[in-house]
């Protein structure tokens, strides 16, 4: 299943279990059409929101017991019913898709870790209810995980974001690092800079291990996915800071030498020590 369109949903992998990929697939494209409406081509941002607002009312009929009438929501009210799925997370989503709408900065990390409540977040809630897995503690570690993956995606994609007016890079830490927007719209990797995503870069990865013990906590193929897509961040990490931190020029990526050293550290041992 491809994930270009969604990078922070955790199912591209044939590692998910068959009886899963159904259910999978009716929350994934939910979650990649509200992402297009947000992001994708030349509509003005009055109709990317009313249509996203149309999403939010096909919600309220599952809600109020109606049938949805697409058939998009009729897929996922299947299996919102046949899981017992929370429909908070899919308003979270909406609501984060929605602000990036509307939203092109954060003043600070605080505003940032909201949106990523939201924007990421949901995704690891939703597959531990699926797995039957949504204990206190394992969604605690999942909220960690899943905002290292959004952020780890952030600094990714920083260019490719300034591109469409976007930056996330929170603004007061902006100041103290004395980077500039318009140093990031010239793609200046200078000292500041270097410092800047070398300090959002440790923050992504203490995320990460602070959530890695999940992939232990979850057994069998689920596991070694969850351990394949902890490795899998923490591998991007180790690139940014191999590239010096110029992803404006060699934006890191998976190859298929990376997918042998994730799947060799997704042992439950190697993880705790990565």
């Amino acid at each position: 299943m491809s994930v270009e369109h969604y990078e922070n949903f955790p199912v591209a992998s044939i590692l998910m279990p068959k009886r899963l990929r159904r259910p999978v697939a009716a929350i994934y494209h939910f979650a990649r059409a509200a992402d297009d409406i947000a992001d994708e081509g030349d509509l003005p941002d009055a109709e990317r929101l009313a249509q996203l607002a149309a999403f939010r009312s096909e919600l309220d009929r599952m809600v109020q017991g109606e049938p949805p009438l697409t058939p998009l929501f009729q897929n996922l009210a299947a299996t919102v019913q046949a899981y017992q799925l929370p429909l908070q997370p899919h308003y979270d989503l909406l609501d984060a898709f929605s602000q990036d709408v509307v939203t092109k900065r954060y003043d600070n990390y605080a505003a940032l870790a909201d949106y990523c409540r939201r924007s990421a977040n949901p995704v690891g809630i939703l597959m531990l209810h699926l797995y039957g897995e949504a204990t206190p503690v394992n969604l605690a570690y999942s909220d960690q995980i899943c905002t290292s993956l959004q952020l780890i995606n952030f600094w990714q994609d920083v260019a490719k974001d300034m591109a469409i007016g976007r930056i996330y890079l929170p603004r007061d830490e902006m100041a103290r690092f004395g980077v500039t927007e318009t140093q990031i719209a010239q793609h200046i990797c200078d000292d500041n800079w270097r410092a800047l995503m070398k300090f959002q870069i440790d923050r992504a990865r203490s995320l990460m291990l602070q959530g890695a013990p999940l992939g232990s906590i979850l057994t069998g193929r689920i596991g070694l996915e969850m351990r394949m897509i902890i490795a899998g961040g923490l591998r991007i990490l180790d690139k940014l800071d191999a590239v010096n931190y110029d992803m404006f020029r060699r934006r890191p990526v998976l190859g298929p030498f990376d997918w042998v050293i994730m799947l060799a550290k997704s042992a439950p041992m190697n993880l705790a020590t990565t």
